[in-house]
């Protein structure tokens, strides 16, 4: 699998199906970033939840017009949202303990609620995705999948988390490799020594791979 980070939590993952040809997977389109605007030959839009930093409406119309054979896969929150926009979309909802089958590639739904960042601010529908069994995407929760993980895009920074959480989490999935997302909050500079750094170290010591992957780049796992 190949996974290139545009930033944030928007990657673009390459998946080879079973049934031939490569899938191309793009994952929550955000205010945080503006690179998947301009991306083509995307088949599927796999959102985990409704914040901004995730779903951001223009880009997601971007992207349908750039790519008017997308499909979308999220939740029932998110689904929600785009049809009372108006969004031509042909929108799959994937919630919590539910399954589907894109182009012969497994993706799984789990978790339902993103993570408490203070007790008066609501809690919205958050769903991580298993793809291919594969590579999983929490979303903003540490939710475990309860099955084998090999890739994990674990996030690195936010006002619903701590460090401690995050390599936590890390330790208890038990990935083969691991990579930072969540982090177009934290500045360029500093990500290497708040976060990257310190996760790396308890992380490699357990036997996991740590892959910090920069904004704009690739790497095939």
């Amino acid at each position: 699998m190949k996974i290139t980070k545009l930033g944030h939590c928007a990657l673009i993952l390459e998946v080879e199906s079973p049934t031939g040809g490569t899938l191309r997977i793009l994952t929550d389109p955000g205010s945080f970033t503006i690179e998947q605007n301009v991306q083509t030959e995307i088949d599927i839009i796999l959102i985990t939840h409704e914040h901004g930093d995730h779903f951001h409406i223009d880009s997601l119309r971007e992207l349908l017009v750039k790519n008017p054979k997308a499909a979308v896969i999220t939740n029932q929150a998110v689904a929600a949202i785009i049809q009372k926009e108006g969004i031509g979309a042909v929108v799959s909802i994937v919630g919590d303990g539910q399954a589907m089958d894109a182009n012969g590639v497994r993706i799984e739904g789990f978790g339902r609620l993103h993570a408490e960042i203070y007790k008066e601010v609501g809690r919205v529908e958050n769903t991580g995705y298993m793809v291919a069994n594969k590579f999983y995407f929490p979303g903003d929760a540490f939710h475990n999948p309860g099955k084998p993980v090999d890739i994990l895009a674990l996030p690195a920074g936010g006002p619903w988390m701590k460090a401690s959480e995050s390599i936590d989490f890390c330790l208890e999935v038990k990935p083969r490799v691991a990579f930072p997302v969540h982090d177009g909050m934290i500045r360029p500079e500093l990500r290497a020594f708040l976060s990257y750094g310190m996760s790396k170290g308890f992380l490699e010591a357990a036997g996991i791979q740590f892959v910090p992957l920069p904004a704009g780049e690739s790497q095939d796992f």
